[in-house]
């Protein structure tokens, strides 16, 4: 990878880890398109190692019409998951560990087996032979810069698109006799129901969604590994939070997680 791109995933790393908004990255290392901002995303990822560990895990982002509407972006987008900010329901964090945290209600798969990169295209039926269990969680985003709009789509991918972290529940490893696409998730904040939608929501089904990231991982020449779990998307809107609030997120058939966000 080129001086560019290592200076835009330095640029990046630095600014999430001293919780430092992010106005724009200089317009010579900004990235102008995907393929650049997944350049920078992967030196990113490497860059960011040492303090937050390896990348054990995926989120797909944009992958229903709330949260497309919502950010004003028709496609999916990728990014990682780190190993030190995943954590197990029901989970204790700090408001002020984030510079404006919010959470978003998902369907999440972990692999039995590798999605390895491949010429033809995964379809959601080859990707759910792979499928070892499917569990609820809570994807904690980040709104970490000083107006996420006007950075554009490129920069947002590069920084992982939000990503800072996660809370998984259980897993169900008999979730084949469950119809993912009608699963309902509802996220309640301090007992209060604040949004619900469903699994088909998800591109018309969750693992549409996985099938769309193991082939958009192939064009890069990349799989996705046994061991490694995807959130395929919000199924609400992402809920913002305020110091000490408290999560819960139901998802039928698979559980609940909750989470406390204290000051």
């Amino acid at each position: 990878m080129n001086t560019e791109t290592h200076e835009a995933a330095r640029l990046l790393a630095s600014h999430r880890l001293a919780l430092d908004p992010l106005d724009a990255l200089p317009l010579p290392v900004r990235p102008a398109d995907l393929d650049a901002a997944y350049d920078i995303q992967a030196c990113l990822h490497a860059e960011l190692a040492a303090a937050l560990g390896p990348i054990v895990g995926h989120k797909i982002g944009c992958t229903t019409p709330v949260m497309q509407a919502f950010l004003g972006i028709a496609h999916p987008c990728a990014g990682g998951v780190f190993a030190s900010t995943v954590h197990a329901s029901p989970a204790r964090l700090r408001h002020r560990d984030f510079v404006r945290v919010g959470v978003e209600c998902e369907i999440v798969v972990r692999l039995g087996a590798d999605l390895v990169a491949r010429s033809q295209p995964y379809s959601a039926a080859d990707v759910s032979e792979v499928v070892a269990a499917v569990m609820p969680g809570m994807e904690i985003v980040d709104e970490r810069y000083v107006d996420f709009a006007r950075l554009g789509t490129p920069t947002l991918v590069a920084d992982d698109f939000f990503d800072a972290g996660c809370v998984l529940g259980a897993p169900r490893t008999d979730w084949r006799s469950l119809d993912l696409g009608a699963v309902t998730g509802v996220t309640r904040v301090n007992g209060v129901e604040v949004a619900r939608g469903r699994g088909a929501d998800v591109m018309g089904h969750p693992l549409e969604a996985l099938a769309w990231l193991a082939n958009q991982r192939s064009r890069r020449g990349v799989g996705l590994l046994a061991g490694e779990f995807v959130f395929t998307g919000s199924v609400v809107a992402t809920q913002w939070l305020a110091p000490g609030d408290h999560v819960a997120m139901t998802l039928d058939g698979l559980g609940e997680i909750e989470a406390d966000f204290s000051a």
